[in-house]
């Protein structure tokens, strides 16, 4: 793991409080005047490390990606089978240990989890007001960084509160993910015991944030009793509500609205490249997901990823208005324009659905600097209302002493928002019928396979998927031989 730690940083600009070419991360001003041991002088330097920490949240978009095309929701799309090939192989089940994507997946997140280890290794070196809040938020980051890790990779190395020396990699072993969820529920109660409802800086975590999290941790251990505790204090306790118009729940202009409890804080007013995606201020998902060479009305042109698929557009109900907000049917949307005849779009070689992910795309209205398919300003939604309330459904539902009416009233609200029947089902059946609305209610939104595996839906709904086997992504390769192969590889890659 200490090798891990130390090439991530040496990759992203992150082993000291010095980034170079990375500095916006932490503005020390001058630069080049303090090193990562003479850090945490002032409170300042505390806050622009829990700045840096949160800054890879920008990686979020990439679980939008893999959590909808790894599973029958989308194809990967794009310009052809070898652009982003990475994406390909996972949607065709082929992937294995050297996948560029995955493996970003996984330096990304230890990258985020070392800047938090960084700030919570000098914890103690300064006291100052609102210091507990800055350790707090730490903390919670770094639960979420090794959530995303433990669903991924399943047993991934464990290091808290500490950086390592490169003379330590070949002893840090993978440690089980039961031990890797135990930290991550400790972080999470530590958090939620500091941490208020509200944050009055945009973006920052919250105690809502951190019982979300945690009732989501429990609830991929299958401890539904605890899950549902949890759970509860969200709905009953915390300052969210579902709005009243699904569609305008990923609008800029209306973020922050009273369903967000996690959201990634994306600016379309700087630029960026694809040579350093996570390097990037804006959310590089709508401009993948924008139509192809489009011209016309509403939405910009755009690369033509992650495209939903025919099976997740027929399956929703009749009237069921979450159909058209998450999928848009490209042909059907020009054909209902005036000036039908005169809009046009193409089709990439890496396949074409004719749909497209309508809550993450490129909007007119909605787009940054060049290059704009790279700087979208559109918030990453990791955890909303709607979410809790049916992950509550389900742990009710699911409990050693089933709570069904409480499941069923919450599945209600989540039903009445968009106007779809009651639902009046029990025992097993009520369990697949929230497993249903959590795909129409969150399509597109990077949850449906990781739902597919947690719930052993997986081997039925995607074809290629095989059990023991694709429950997990392996292990990066290059990881692998930077340890000296001391680490065992994913069953059957």
């Amino acid at each position: 793991m200490k090798k891990i730690t130390i090439r991530i940083f040496a990759i992203f600009c992150l082993a000291t409080v010095l980034f170079t070419s990375c500095e916006k991360f932490l503005d020390i001003n001058p630069l080049y005047t303090q090193d990562a041991e003479n850090y945490f002088e002032t409170p300042v330097d505390y806050e622009r490390a829990l700045t840096g920490a949160y800054d890879l949240l920008q990686s979020s978009f990439i679980t939008v990606w893999i959590g909808e095309i790894a599973s029958d929701n989308s194809i990967a799309g794009g310009e052809s089978v070898s652009d982003t090939e990475g994406l390909h192989e996972i949607d065709n089940m082929t992937h294995d240990a050297v996948n560029n994507e995955l493996r970003n997946v996984f330096r990304w997140n230890y990258a985020g989890v070392t800047r938090v280890n960084y700030i919570m290794e000098n914890k103690n070196k300064l006291d100052f007001e609102g210091k507990d809040q800055i350790i707090a938020q730490a903390q919670l980051l770094r639960a979420y960084y090794y959530f995303e890790l433990v669903k991924y990779f399943g047993d991934v190395p464990l290091v808290i509160d500490q950086r390592l020396g490169a003379d330590e990699v070949t002893e840090i072993s993978r440690t089980p993910q039961a031990e890797v969820y135990a930290q991550i529920e400790s972080d999470l109660t530590a958090a939620a015991a500091v941490l208020d409802w509200t944050n009055p800086v945009k973006g920052r975590l919250t105690k809502g944030v951190a019982l979300s999290l945690h009732g989501k941790a429990l609830l991929y251990q299958n401890k539904f009793d605890e899950a549902a505790v949890i759970l509860d204090r969200v709905i009953d306790e915390g300052p969210y509500d579902l709005i009243p118009n699904y569609e305008d729940l990923f609008s800029v202009i209306n973020e922050g609205h009273a369903e967000t409890i996690f959201d990634v804080e994306y600016s379309g007013a700087e630029g960026g490249s694809y040579g350093c995606l996570i390097c990037l201020e804006g959310n590089a998902a709508p401009g993948f997901h924008g139509i192809r060479q489009y011209n016309g009305p509403v939405y910009g042109d755009g690369n033509s990823y992650n495209m939903p698929t025919e099976k997740l557009y027929n399956s929703y109900a009749a009237g069921d208005i979450r159909r058209d907000a998450s999928v848009l049917d490209i042909d059907a949307f020009i054909a209902a324009q005036p000036n039908s005849s005169e809009i046009t779009y193409a089709k990439g070689g890496g396949g074409h659905s004719g749909y497209y992910n309508n809550k993450y795309i490129k909007r007119q209205g909605e787009i940054g600097l060049p290059d704009n398919d790279l700087t979208s300003p559109v918030n990453y939604k990791v955890i909303r209302f709607a979410d809790v309330l049916l992950m509550a459904a389900e742990a009710h539902n699911r409990a050693s002493t089933p709570n069904d009416a409480k499941a069923l009233a919450y599945l209600k609200r989540v039903r009445d928002r968009v106007n779809m029947p009651e639902i009046t089902s029990g025992g097993s059946q009520l369990t697949q019928d929230i497993w249903d609305e959590r795909l129409h209610e969150l399509a597109c939104e990077g949850h449906r396979f990781f739902d597919l595996v947690r719930t052993g839906q997986a081997a039925t709904e995607i074809d290629g998927f095989q059990t023991g086997k694709h429950e997990l992504f392996p292990i990066p390769q290059v990881e692998i031989d930077l340890t000296g192969g001391s680490w065992s590889q994913n069953a059957n890659y």
